[in-house]
């Protein structure tokens, strides 16, 4: 950075939205601390951050396996109908054949005889080890059993009841091809490889092939924890009777809700009282047992109130501005913390002042506060920063943006990003546009309630007409809903 964040030249100006994420990015890569690490069964993974290496130690799957029902065979038993050979009695090409049927491989319970040889098939079940001759599955569609002593014949019948020289017939001789419906051992995952790396979120499909590495726990990063408090004379909790000029504290309840979502471990301070004395307190016990302390409103300039007085006491303050909407006003700090035994602590916490109005209390929060949290958890990176960026900008951990097709014209002022709450809706040539969820100013909580995504309107763009592409933050994985 060639001005510190915490300069007051710096806030004199207005910020686009990847300065704010640049120097917040750097801010925070200097009191970077090595997350500590836990190991947990791995019913209690989901929703954690890997912290180690994974090495598959098998081959996934463990043994080369029938895709289907049907039977194993080598493709070579089969006659090739482009050679010319006649395989009827009446001298004409057929698209059947006959093989004998020598016992039966399923599923936990592999053929253990001997191999398949020249002519012979074999019933097996989906999952079941392929035996030694065979290269290819038959599905059961395409067969019709028949008894050697002529005892009944039936498509797809007994596929367990197997006996020892009963025939298969085969229908499609031609259309099979070697290696069919066959799962070769290692073929999703490969002994000796690198399967997952520190940093890791684990989803349920993460934790899905964990478990098919036969691991019965893991380690992971201890989750973070974060204070959340509100202030103001007129802030009253929900259940309270509401007074006159009062609001009900949804900001503090959004935010509590937003990081539970995220594993994040939540020290609910409540409202504090609007005096220097109790937020001083408050921060300083915060800043010893949170990893980042959050709060909205009370911080902008020209608020009146001792929540800024109060931080600048327990260490520093910046007051930005920042060209966006919703979410213009946006405070970060440092509190001095008295660092923990462990050496891994910087005795520096994060602060973050959201702005009050709720929906830019959210907006901000996923454009700025959960990036700087998943930096902080250790989690890898979940896009590749643009050549120009700094190394360490927060961008690299917001959500991935999608390209989709505006359903309506989209309006906004060339000298900000606008953040509109959006909906996937089909218009009337069945594609997939995005519409805004009605109206849009920062007091309108409803329409979060209704978004799927953040439609970005870029600076330098008034006005994005219903036909063009825009860029959207979806909501849904690890997101809002």
């Amino acid at each position: 950075m060639s001005l510190s964040c915490f300069d007051p030249r710096f806030g004199e100006r207005m910020l686009s939205v990847d300065e704010a994420l640049s120097v917040l990015g750097e801010s925070l890569a200097g009191v970077m601390r090595t997350p500590r690490s836990e190991r947990v069964a791995l019913a209690q993974a989901p929703g954690r951050v890997l912290a180690e290496t994974v090495i598959s130690p098998l081959d996934v799957p463990a043994q080369t396996n029938a895709a289907m029902d049907g039977i194993a065979l080598a493709q070579a038993s089969l006659p090739d109908a482009e050679s010319g050979e006649p395989l009827s009695d009446r001298g004409e090409l057929s698209d059947h054949c006959q093989l004998i049927v020598i016992g039966s491989s399923l599923a936990g319970h592999p053929w253990t005889g001997r191999a398949l040889a020249a002519g012979e098939a074999m019933r097996i079940t989906t999952g079941a080890a392929l035996p030694a001759g065979a290269d290819t599955v038959v599905m059961q569609e395409q067969l019709e059993y028949r008894s050697t002593q002529g005892e009944g014949e039936g498509q797809g019948e007994g596929l367990i009841e197997s006996e020892a020289g009963e025939r298969v017939v085969i229908e499609g001789v031609t259309s099979i091809r070697r290696g069919q419906n066959v799962r070769q051992a290692g073929e999703d995952i490969a002994r000796g490889s690198q399967v997952m790396a520190p940093g890791q979120w684990l989803t349920p499909a993460a934790v899905g092939v964990l478990a098919s590495l036969g691991l019965a726990e893991v380690a992971v990063y201890r989750p973070l924890t974060v204070a959340v408090f509100s202030t103001g004379d007129e802030v009253t909790a929900p259940g309270e009777t509401l007074p006159a000029g009062g609001i009900y504290d949804a900001n503090r309840f959004s935010l509590v809700a937003l990081l539970r979502d995220q594993g994040i471990e939540v020290l609910d301070l409540g409202i504090l009282s609007d005096d220097e004395a109790s937020v001083s307190a408050a921060l300083r016990d915060a800043a010893t047992r949170a990893d980042m302390v959050i709060t909205s409103g009370g911080v902008s300039v020209g608020e009146a109130d001792h929540v800024r007085s109060a931080l600048a006491a327990c260490g520093e303050l910046a007051l930005w501005r920042i060209a966006m909407r919703p979410g213009r006003p946006l405070a970060f700090g440092m509190l001095r913390a008295i660092p923990a035994d462990d050496a891994s602590s910087s005795g520096q916490v994060p602060f973050f002042g959201l702005p009050g109005n709720p929906v830019a209390t959210m907006v901000t929060f996923l454009q700025f506060v959960l990036p700087a949290l998943r930096l902080l958890s250790g989690q890898q990176r979940l896009a590749k920063a643009e050549a120009s960026a700094s190394a360490t900008t927060l961008a690299q951990w917001q959500a991935p943006r999608l390209q989709l097709i505006a359903g309506e014209t989209l309006r906004s002022r060339a000298e900000r990003v606008d953040y509109h709450r959006g909906q996937i809706v089909l218009d009337d040539q069945g594609r997939q546009v995005v519409m805004t969820t009605g109206r849009q100013g920062s007091g309108i909580l409803t329409s979060m309630l209704l978004a799927e995504c953040l439609i970005e309107i870029p600076a330098g763009c008034a006005t994005l007409h219903a036909g063009e592409p825009v860029m959207v933050q979806w909501l849904g994985s690890r997101g809002i809903i």
